[in-house]
């Protein structure tokens, strides 16, 4: 059971860099659509960081993951620009 601890521990700490990472670096190419998914992955990532504050470290992790989704998502549509980084984004 440590060491599933530990694992979720890395993971949510890996996810929580990356997307930071992600929200940083992003363009936006549509005023509308690109605000819109900026603005669904930055409530998905503050929902991330007071899920972890509270232990509650599975759910931290989807809500990182949903938040780097939708910044994914709006890189690969045309709606965001992800800069040519295809280590953070899904490129088109």
């Amino acid at each position: 059971m440590n060491n599933e601890k530990e694992n979720i521990e890395e993971k949510v700490s890996k996810y929580r860099e990356l997307t930071k990472k992600a929200l940083k670096k992003v363009g936006i190419i549509d005023n509308e659509k690109g605000n819109e998914l900026l603005e669904m992955a930055r409530d998905y990532f503050n929902d991330a960081q007071h899920f972890e504050k509270e232990g509650k470290l599975f759910t931290a992790l989807a809500a990182y993951s949903y938040a780097h989704a939708w910044i994914d998502a709006g890189v690969r549509l045309g709606f965001l620009d992800g800069k040519n980084d295809d280590q953070l984004f899904v490129l088109p």
